[in-house]
This record gives structure tokens, C-alpha cells and sequence, in this order.
């Protein structure tokens, strides 16, 4: 992951990225990206002339979250007074689990039974098999499945509707971005969510035949700033809206939590799947997470 700390005047602001693979992203990539822009920040460059200094991804992530922070320290105001939007609230976040064969799945699931909702990853072949063995282990819960890209048109509908037998309120991507036309021809007996299919608020308008709600990252749109603009964008065009994450620290969740009232589901689990989060990290209550102190973001 890839921090980034802006001071002035005695205060100081933090941003965290998680560079993404999938996105042609390294640690490497980001540092330099962040680097080419420090003159200008330094010169006072504020969130809307970053938003042409560097293309959506996780250097801007990271400079706009510390850009934010740094004026709520600044101002004393929090940063959800200066963005206008409503006030972070407990939320329910979703707890991920990891794609495996069925009975390793099932086992996890049983473990995580007493969670109100669950995010099933998922592989493609065989998942009508996993998603079956997850729903009888957890019975209870609220199931999101994730295909990440793995579905083909072939077993586009057969997964569909093992996903409506097992009741699942949502799948993500079940085809490639790029390849997801079909999903324009399918019955869309389970609402399809975009995840890797958009970024930022230019992809919106090519998807709305195909989807049926999005999921807005900050390390995908580029920050908080074009993140709360494809919200609202999102929403207007009538997308269901979830608000997910990388595998980050409580610094790079804490501003996602103010998409979190204007979402139907929170998936911000990051800090769960780590083997150490940041001493001053956000508190999760069982898949309740709590908006951030001021020492960590905000």
C-alpha cells in the first residue's frame, strides 16, 4: 500500500492506496505518479486541478484522501462538513469469503454463520456447487457473490440462476470488463452489480443496459472527490449503489464510509483480512464498522 502525508501550517493529512494488479498498478507505478505531481501540490494544488494532473487510480486516491484530511485538520470542521454530505453512521459491512473448493468454502461460512452478510468469491466452473454448500452452512445470512470476471456467456444464466436458488442478493462482475455485452440479453433474475467494468463517472453511461448497480472504490475513481460525484451520478441514473475496497488499513476505509449512507451495501472488510490493522484503526463490532476518530482520517 501506498501513503501519502501532506502538512501545512502545523497540520497534517493522510491518504492510503492499495495499488491493483488488475490495473496495471504497482507500488512502484503509484510512487512515481505521486511523486510527479508533489510540485504541484506544493504549489497548491487542490482536488479539482488533481483531478487533471493524474488519471483515476490509487496516486490520486491517496492524494485526494490526504488532501481532505489535511483541510478538515486545517479548518477543524470534518471533512464530511466540507464535502456537504450527510454524517458517517455505523455501518453494515460486508465479510468476505475466500474462493476455495465447497467444502472449504462451507467451513468458512459455518465460522462466519452469525454475519448478517457475506461476500462469496467465486471461480466460474463449479460455483453452482460452492454457492449451494455457502447457503446451507450459513442459512441466515445475506449472501453478495463475487465472480471477478470468471464467467463465460456459456455459463452466464446457469450461474444466474444458482445464484437466485441460493438466494443471493447480488452478484458482482460475472463477465470480463470489456467482454460484458451479454449481460444487456440476460433476464436479470439476480441484480448484476459492475465492479471492474467502471472506474469513474465516464463509464457510466455504456453500462446502464448491462447493470443493474455499481461498485464504487476509491483506488478505482481516483478519490473521494470523483468517488461522491459518481454517487450521485450513479444514482440519478437509477444504479443501485455498494461501496466496496482493496485489502486496505483503516486509513484507506475511513472515507469510503461517507458513501456509506447513500449505499444499499458496504464492503469494507479490508482491515478484517489483515493480520494487523493501524493502532489507531477503525472499530469493527462484528461486521458493524464505526466512523473514524480525527487521529486516523477526517
Amino acid at each position: 500500500m501506498a501513503l501519502v502525508a501532506i502538512e501545512e501550517g502545523g497540520s497534517r493529512g493522510r491518504g492510503e492506496a492499495v495499488p491493483y494488479a488488475r490495473y496495471g498498478e504497482t507500488i512502484e507505478s503509484v510512487l512515481a505518479q505521486i511523486a510527479a505531481v508533489r510540485p504541484a501540490i506544493e504549489d497548491g494544488a487542490g482536488h479539482e486541478l488533481l483531478q487533471t494532473l493524474l488519471p483515476p487510480g490509487a496516486a490520486r486516491n491517496a492524494v485526494d484522501c490526504a488532501l481532505w484530511d489535511l483541510a478538515a485538520k486545517r479548518s477543524g470542521f470534518p471533512v464530511y462538513v466540507l464535502a456537504g454530505v450527510a454524517p458517517p453512521q455505523p455501518v453494515l459491512t460486508a465479510f468476505t469469503l475466500s474462493v476455495g473448493t465447497p467444502r472449504e468454502m462451507a467451513k468458512a461460512a459455518a465460522a462466519a454463520a452469525e454475519r448478517p452478510l457475506l461476500k462469496v468469491k467465486l471461480a466460474g466452473e463449479g460455483d453452482a456447487e460452492r454457492l449451494a454448500a455457502v447457503r446451507a452452512a450459513a442459512p441466515g445470512a445475506m449472501l453478495i457473490a463475487d465472480a471477478n470476471e470468471a464467467w463465460t456467456e456459456a455459463i452466464l444464466e446457469h450461474n444466474l440462476e444458482a445464484c437466485a436458488r441460493a438466494g443471493v442478493a447480488l452478484v458482482e462482475q460475472p463477465l470480463p470488463a470489456g467482454k460484458d455485452a451479454p449481460l444487456a440479453k440476460v433476464e436479470h433474475i439476480v441484480p448484476v452489480c459492475a465492479d471492474e467494468s467502471i472506474h469513474d463517472r465516464k463509464d457510466l453511461a455504456r453500462l446502464r443496459e448491462r447493470y443493474d448497480a455499481i461498485n464504487i472504490k476509491l483506488d478505482k475513481a481516483g478519490g473521494l472527490t470523483e468517488a461522491l460525484a459518481l454517487l450521485k451520478e450513479g444514482k440519478d441514473l437509477g444504479f443501485e449503489i455498494m461501496t466496496g475496497c482493496m485489502v486496505g488499513t483503516s486509513l484507506a476505509m475511513a472515507p469510503a464510509l461517507l458513501l456509506a449512507p447513500g449505499a444499499r451495501f458496504a464492503d469494507l472488510d479490508g482491515p478484517l483480512l489483515l493480520a494487523q490493522d493501524r493502532p489507531e484503526g477503525l472499530r469493527y463490532e462484528g461486521s458493524i464498522v464505526h466512523p473514524p476518530r480525527p487521529e486516523l482520517w477526517g
